[in-house]
């Protein structure tokens, strides 16, 4: 059980590192973007793609829909505030947040050292793996290794166009702005394999009878809620977090969108 006395001391010493580590620096980052300007609004605004089913996508209606669309109002509303869905392509995410036209990213952003060293992230709310993505029929890619000399399509930005530098260099990179065309070009032969989430690959190949999800995933990995160096912003967050893990109302997201809980 959280104590609301135990909340507040927590985030005055949050915020009293965040005014010694500004003393001679910046001072506007936090009023501007921080827990404060979330506090005075009542808003959270929230960067995402809006098209990354089942994660983020729009439903027949042209309404955002899916588990991070559920999480994010549940996360709000934890916080006492309003959730403002500013959609961007993926490779755009961050630099909004840089550029503080949104307060926070949720868009199964991977928790990686580099992304770590700049920004602050939230406890991990997915937890999940990438999976190889060929068309139906296809053989002879099943592991990471197979992936050498092939074609591969990765999301410009993404963590699995990072891993895959750096893991399989003898790679042919293609890299796009959206899920859409990189499965065109999978379809039409001009790339060999696709990577992307594990959870991603798996309703999309339930809708997908050309595509098929070839090999167990691999290199697990823990996605947060992405935000500008803020620690009394982060406490709010994974505090928040905690309290919707124990009320069972993040593994209830996870199951409708899922059928199982993938948050942990």
């Amino acid at each position: 059980m959280r104590f609301p006395a135990r909340r507040e001391l927590m985030i005055a010493l949050a915020l009293g590192a965040v005014a010694l580590a500004g003393c001679g620096g910046k001072t506007g980052d936090v009023a501007e973007t921080g827990l404060k300007r979330v506090e005075a609004t009542k808003t959270l605004r929230i960067g995402l793609e809006g098209t990354y089913p089942p994660f983020n996508f729009q439903d027949k209606d042209g309404q955002l829909t899916g588990f991070e669309v559920d999480f994010a109002k549940a996360l709000a509303a934890q916080m006492k505030v309003k959730a403002e869905f500013h959609p961007s392509p993926f490779a755009g995410l961050l630099g909004a947040l840089e550029s503080k036209r949104i307060d926070v990213v949720i868009n199964q952003i991977t928790i990686t050292p580099e992304r770590a060293a700049k920004y602050d992230f939230s406890r991990p709310y997915t937890v999940s793996g990438i999976q190889i993505i060929v068309r139906k029929g296809q053989a002879g890619i099943a592991a990471p290794a197979d992936l050498a000399g092939k074609k591969v399509g990765v999301g410009l930005g993404t963590n699995y166009e990072s891993w895959l530098r750096a893991n399989v260099p003898a790679a042919v990179v293609r890299t796009y702005d959206d899920d859409p065309t990189k499965y065109q070009d999978l379809k039409a032969s001009r790339i060999d394999a696709v990577l992307n989430d594990r959870l991603v690959a798996a309703d999309f190949v339930k809708t997908s009878p050309d595509f098929v999800a070839s090999g167990p995933p691999f290199a697990s990995q823990g996605m947060g809620v992405a935000m500008l160096r803020d620690p009394a912003l982060k406490v709010t967050v994974d505090e928040a977090i905690d309290a919707l893990r124990a009320n069972g109302q993040l593994a209830a997201i996870s199951v409708k969108w899922f059928g199982q809980d993938v948050t942990k």
